[in-house]
């Protein structure tokens, strides 16, 4: 087991600790100000010139990190110049373990897309289509440790208020059996909301400081992207990231597990 430990390389050189990041890319349309999701709407459905540049910067940031949940990613259509943006980030930033679930498929024009970039080989990941209209998911990976497994739930929810409540729903039963578990992503929906803190009373997870707001990119007043742990784990150095190639900012902790558990490698 020590070896299998020893062989993680993790950013954080610990076992114990992992660094995670959760950001809505908005497939690197890069919105500076609320008239240009009308100005600039275009760049929702077509390739433009700074994208590919936007989605490198983006890759500097992540090389810092241990896991790093996407939302509102591209998995190779005419609007990404046909990059699968996953893999791309992936392959920029030296992730080995890469994972994409696509969830609303427009054939050629759009694939739009959650994903995830791991240090870690997950043990097992799980794509779960949400309630409510069709084009929201959720990504559950198991990860070994030495004692019981670490769940991380990604997760990009609805912009209505009745489907958020039954996706909360949905998610706290999936995950029930966890010991240690980590919620995060972009709920679209505040601390103070119904759904929100419905999710934390079936749950008892717990989050960072309501005060860290994370769009608009340009102008931060909501905090609408979260990343949430059951009580077993810590929640060290949580911070929005000031890195406005998106309209929404990147949200970051460093996850401590519990002192006498350690991630462990799959063979």
């Amino acid at each position: 087991m020590k070896n299998e430990i020893e062989r993680l390389g993790l950013a954080t050189g610990s076992p114990h600790r992992m660094r995670l990041l959760s950001y809505n890319i908005q497939a690197g349309a890069d919105t500076r100000r609320y008239h240009e999701y009308v100005t600039h709407g275009w760049r929702q459905w077509l390739p433009h010139r700074d994208q590919l540049q936007n989605l490198n910067y983006i890759s500097h940031l992540l090389k810092d990190f241990d896991l790093v949940g996407l939302q509102e990613v591209d998995s190779g259509s005419l609007r990404s110049g046909f990059i699968d943006q996953t893999e791309y980030l992936a392959m920029q930033a030296g992730f080995p373990y890469w994972f994409k679930q696509i969830n609303r498929r427009l054939g050629k024009l759009a694939q739009h897309s959650n994903g995830v970039l791991s240090r870690v080989r997950p043990s097992d990941i799980r794509e779960h289509k949400l309630p409510g209209l069709p084009g929201r998911g959720a990504m559950l990976m198991e990860f070994r440790t030495t004692e019981k497994p670490l769940g991380i739930c990604i997760m990009h929810l609805a912009l209505g208020r009745r489907a958020r409540m039954r996706q909360f729903s949905y998610i706290s039963e999936l995950v029930s059996h966890y010991s240690h578990l980590v919620m995060m992503g972009d709920f679209n929906c505040e601390c103070g909301s119904q759904e929100f803190r419905h999710l934390l009373d079936k749950t008892d997870l717990r989050g960072s400081a309501c005060d860290m707001m994370t769009f608009p990119s340009w102008r931060p007043n909501r905090k609408l992207d979260h990343i949430l742990a059951s009580p077993s784990l810590k929640l060290a150095k949580a911070e929005v990231i000031n890195y406005a190639h998106s309209d929404h900012l990147p949200i970051s902790v460093e996850l401590e597990l519990p002192e006498n558990v350690a991630l462990a490698q799959v063979a």
